[in-house]
């Protein structure tokens, strides 16, 4: 599995950095997101689903868990920070992972749903006021010539 460490120095360049990334994505593509709240998660998939050619706004499924937005591939976003156990059989969440779009997942350790060995492992960390560590692990060789350049 590949490393990458990517220093961004504001929320424009870490939604770059998604938007980027959302260009080369492939169907069946996993993306997760862990960090602290404020960390930029929802900025990074802001750019990811802007990547994926959606259109409209793109905002934290915090409360609904699952928003599905329409671009080149379908973009599952998927919010578990107020998910327990208990309720996410119910949401079906294996369809999303295993289905025919790109799934971002925040907040992934709440979760048990299997994920595809080709998952891209994102955790981002605040520096500063603007600045964001994003450590990405992954062996989705698609991805490499964007995170090279960061790098």
């Amino acid at each position: 599995m590949r490393e990458y460490e990517i220093l961004t120095n504001d929320t424009e360049e870490t939604m770059r950095l998604g938007e980027q990334l959302g260009q080369v994505a492939k169907t069946g593509d996993v993306f997760t997101l862990d960090g602290d709240l404020g960390a930029g998660k929802t900025h990074f998939s802001k750019g990811f689903g802007k990547g994926l050619g959606v259109k409209g706004n793109i905002n934290s499924p915090t409360f609904t868990i699952i928003k599905e937005y329409e671009g080149r591939l379908p973009f599952y976003h998927i919010d578990a920070y107020r998910l327990d156990e208990s309720g996410e059989e119910d949401l079906g969440l294996t369809e999303f992972v295993d289905g025919d779009g790109v799934t971002v997942i925040e907040w992934p350790s709440r979760l048990s749903v299997p994920l595809p060995e080709n998952t891209v492992h994102i955790t981002l960390q605040r520096l500063g006021e603007k600045e964001r560590r994003l450590k990405i692990k992954t062996n989705a060789l698609h991805y490499t010539s964007v995170l090279e350049v960061y790098e």
